[in-house]
């Protein structure tokens, strides 16, 4: 009987062994199911919070510029390689290598760029304009595309001046100020003598502005007037040091062959080396003539040109001996004009020439 009992309590004992361990390892493994993907989800989220904190950033870092390292406010390139460059400085790049006679090369990866090879990136220049920026006087921080317009109608810390500031209040001062000022201003209460002197000096500079125009719509009715659309193309001097110009084919007005022919920056040695650059032509007359020849020509953008142009009336009077004009600084509105015009493979312009005739 003992030994019965024995067996039947080890066998007992062995049948419920496998049970504890069951339930032991099942015990574990509920346990490590809860727990590790709890611990997971915890470091989940830490980096997408840290990445929250830098998104903005780290999307500075990625889309910005590779020469300038400044978020575009104008279009975006990029070479065949995918490196983006703002279009100021891509302009800049081409302008560089046309000045040294050189082909142009991402800063990079070196890979050769032109305006052919490279495109636009739309997508970057929509996240840029997406991405916040600060406000230059109240420091708010908006998106972008919405800063311009915040900056010049919205913001209140805005500079502005007085309304009064044709008769002469010199006030400059923030948007949210003008009213209270305006209720105090003492011009508004002046007399008109003693206003007379502002609105004299405002009426000269208006009509000095206007001069250019004024002169222009004079000479359309001169008898004797052109145009000619006409493209410069780059050439190189022939002496040790060669210098890049630019030159038209011959083209005929008022029965005379002329040449327009451009150069940058004068004299200097090595344009590329200046930061401040810009493009003089003159007018040469190829034809002789028996009489001297008074003309007025000026330079203005033509119908497939890019450049943005103040038009300055020029007038020489050419005779045999004396068949080339002055050279006349090309009126641009900007020096990131002048790259924008050396980066092209030919400049179109629109010259418009006039006869005097006595």
């Amino acid at each position: 009987m003992a030994e019965v009992e024995a067996s039947t309590s080890a066998g007992s004992q062995n049948e419920e062994q496998p049970d504890n361990s069951v339930e032991i390892h099942s015990i574990d493994t509920t346990e490590n199911e809860s727990e590790e993907p709890k611990q997971k989800r915890i470091k989940l989220e830490t980096k997408i919070n840290e990445a929250d904190e830098k998104l903005e950033d780290r999307l500075n870092g990625i889309l910005r510029c590779t020469v300038c390292l400044d978020l575009p406010r104008v279009s975006m390139y990029q070479c065949t390689n995918g490196h983006l460059m703002c279009a100021m400085c891509f302009s800049h790049l081409l302008a560089d290598a046309r000045l040294k006679d050189e082909a142009s090369t991402c800063p990079n990866c070196r890979c050769e760029i032109s305006k052919h090879l490279c495109s636009r990136n739309l997508a970057v220049e929509k996240a840029v304009s997406e991405l916040p920026t600060e406000c230059h006087f109240c420091t708010q921080q908006l998106p972008r595309h919405m800063m311009d317009r915040h900056e010049e109608y919205s913001c209140l810390e805005r500079i502005t001046s007085c309304s009064y500031e044709r008769i002469g209040c010199p006030w400059k001062g923030p948007y949210h100020e003008l009213k209270g000022h305006e209720e105090v201003c003492i011009h508004p209460k002046k007399t008109g003598a003693e206003i007379m002197d502002t609105l004299i000096a405002y009426d000269n500079k208006r009509a000095e502005e206007m001069k250019i125009y004024d002169k222009i719509f004079n000479m359309l009715s001169y008898e004797k007037i052109t145009f000619l659309d006409l493209q410069l193309k780059p050439y190189r001097t022939d002496d040790f040091i060669t210098r890049l110009y630019y030159e038209t084919s011959r083209f005929t007005a008022f029965n005379f062959q002329w040449v327009v022919k451009a150069k940058v920056n004068d004299d200097m040695k090595n344009p590329a080396l200046a930061c401040q650059r810009y493009i003089t032509y003159q007018l040469i007359l190829k034809s002789r003539v028996q009489n001297p020849v008074d003309i007025h020509f000026l330079m203005v953008q033509g119908p497939y040109g890019e450049m943005k142009i103040c038009p300055a009336v020029n007038q020489h009077q050419f005779t045999n001996e004396n068949n080339e004009s002055q050279y006349q600084v090309l009126p641009l509105n900007s020096p990131n004009e002048c790259n924008k015009l050396l980066a092209a493979k030919t400049i179109g312009v629109r010259l418009i020439v006039l006869q005097v005739t006595s």
